[in-house]
């Protein structure tokens, strides 16, 4: 024990064993519901049969990362693969008709530039170029993409030839339990509930077992899947990720995934009181380092991107200050692996409400873009509808690196724009006049 203390400096940072383990198991609560959601996301795109397999990928790579955080950094902070993250990689699948193994490649080679650019010390320069304006808006629409995909899933939208998208039918089951899952999960977060999502999921998932709408568990326990069918599939394709028809794609998962993990590490550090005085995070290029490398192992594995979860702050606000929470909360990732016949009998439309909510909550960014000035309000709006409406996250980005520097400069305010902003949206406009 003793060890333990000295090696997380418990002492130091005010905290002990009890109030750690504590924060680690409130940390994995609150964002278990990954476990489900994650495979069930992906599946949709590369097969139900392959639903044991992105289970032990989603678990490991969340394992792996948040350990690499916990011993490396020493920060209570919690990584798995990214809400958003998943559905830009189904979207690819899906809408771009990219092979799912060739998306493993372009996370891959997204992780190996984000390690690169860590390393480098030059995370700050990306983030200091891109607008805040931009960075808002691209959490916001991810938010909306997210609720687009869970209203799809619980059959609240359907395709509809003549006007694309139209009500579904609402007296269906799914429809009920979506709208019951909501309210569900909206009261408990109303009340302060911890795993509020967890909750919510499990609840609905539960509720449709016992009217008969889903089957049973055939257990609760079991060995875990080999992901035999997806393990190093990343490594292969690699190459082809820099082909000029990926690469945009490739830019797109590591601009998302750095903006994600700055916002998460900064707001959550500030929450813990982590931040030094002028505002920096102390040992941020290891807490960087623990969420590229996690990326670059997720692929391996056959997962889409790890990040860093805004859930970690709900460990740090019952106590936890060192890395051994993490640590904590990896180890109760290895063990849900064991636990697949019950998450594999959750239904799609259990984890539907979820996909709602976590939308609801990253449309909170929207409120920092300063809607009262065009130049910053256009390229936002369209970021943020761009992405539900293509169906993609990459055209979302696109739309608002272009439109922003041309606003800027045409309206007189060019000393506004960054030298690499007008890079990124030459880049953009080459990709889709001459690539796609």
């Amino acid at each position: 024990m003793s060890r333990i203390s000295a090696f997380f400096k418990f002492e130091e940072h005010r905290t002990d064993f009890r109030r750690e383990t504590v924060g680690g198991i409130t940390t994995f609560v609150t964002m278990a519901y990954i476990v489900i959601v994650n495979p069930m996301i992906l599946s949709k795109a590369m097969g139900q049969n392959l639903f044991p397999e992105l289970l032990f990928a989603t678990c490991i790579s969340a394992a792996l990362a948040t350990f690499i955080m916990g011993i490396g950094a020493n920060y209570p902070f919690a990584l798995a693969p990214g809400m958003g993250l998943n559905a830009f990689f189904v979207s690819l699948v899906a809408g771009e008709q990219v092979h799912q193994d060739q998306v493993l490649g372009v996370v891959l080679a997204s992780g190996i530039l984000f390690t690169a650019l860590t390393l480098a010390r030059v995370r700050e320069a990306l983030i200091n170029a891109v607008p805040d304006a931009l960075k808002h808006a691209s959490a916001a629409g991810i938010g909306l993409f997210i609720a687009f995909i869970g209203l799809k899933n619980a059959g609240m939208v359907e395709a509809n030839e003549q006007t694309l998208v139209s009500l579904g039918e609402v007296r269906s089951v799914s429809v009920g339990m979506l709208i019951l899952g909501i309210l569900g999960i909206g009261v408990l977060l109303v009340r302060g509930a911890k795993g509020a999502i967890l909750i919510g999921v499990m609840g609905v998932a539960l509720i449709s077992m016992l009217i008969g709408q889903t089957p049973l568990p055939t257990g609760v326990f079991d060995l875990p899947t080999w992901p035999s069918n997806l393990f190093g599939k990343a490594v292969l394709e690699l190459p082809a990720a820099f082909d000029v028809g990926l690469i945009g794609f490739v830019f797109a998962f590591l601009f998302v995934d750095l903006f994600d993990t700055m916002g998460t590490l900064v707001g959550v550090s500030e929450k813990a009181g982590f931040l030094d005085r002028s505002g920096r995070l102390p040992r941020a290029n290891r807490a960087l380092l623990a969420d590229s490398v996690g990326t670059m192992a997720g692929a391996v594995f056959g997962t889409s991107t790890v990040t860093t979860y805004i859930e970690s702050a709900s460990g740090v606000s019952v106590g936890a200050r060192t890395g051994f929470a993490s640590v904590v909360t990896g180890i109760l990732f290895l063990v849900a692996i064991f636990l697949t016949p019950v998450v594999q009998a959750v239904p799609s439309f259990a984890t539907a409400p979820a996909l709602v909510v976590v939308g609801v909550l990253m449309m909170g960014s929207v409120t920092k873009v300063k809607w009262s000035d065009v130049s910053d309000a256009l390229p936002a709006f369209l970021t943020m509808v761009a992405m539900p409406l293509t169906f993609s996250i990459a055209n979302g980005i696109a739309m608002g690196f272009v439109t922003y520097p041309l606003l800027k400069r045409l309206g007189g305010r060019g000393q506004e724009v960054h030298p690499l902003v007008d890079v990124l949206a030459v880049v953009f406009i080459a990709k889709y006049l001459f690539m796609d």
